[in-house]
């Protein structure tokens, strides 16, 4: 019994991570080496954006991040968030 419990705990953790958005406002290069498209170069390059200028304030702003475009911001947009 002790088994079944542990095995539908883990289940629903990984179910939930699996559809955990990313907060873009405080997410490390980790975190967000996980988006598709979004390798290290282009992670450290949103933190750093971050750093440098504040929290973003919409999704659409990752744009203003060099190597990002609008097709990038489409692909991840259903995966990020700007705020929780």
């Amino acid at each position: 019994m002790k088994k079944v419990f542990m095995t539908i705990m883990v289940i629903m953790f990984l179910a939930t991570s699996a559809f955990a958005k990313i907060n873009i406002n405080t997410a490390t290069v980790q975190e967000l080496e996980t988006l598709p498209g979004i390798g290290t170069s282009k992670a450290e390059a949103i933190v750093k954006y971050r750093e440098e200028h504040g929290k973003f304030k919409a999704k659409d702003e990752l744009v203003q991040v060099k190597g990002i475009g609008d097709k990038i911001v489409e692909k991840i947009s259903k995966d990020i968030e700007v705020n929780k």
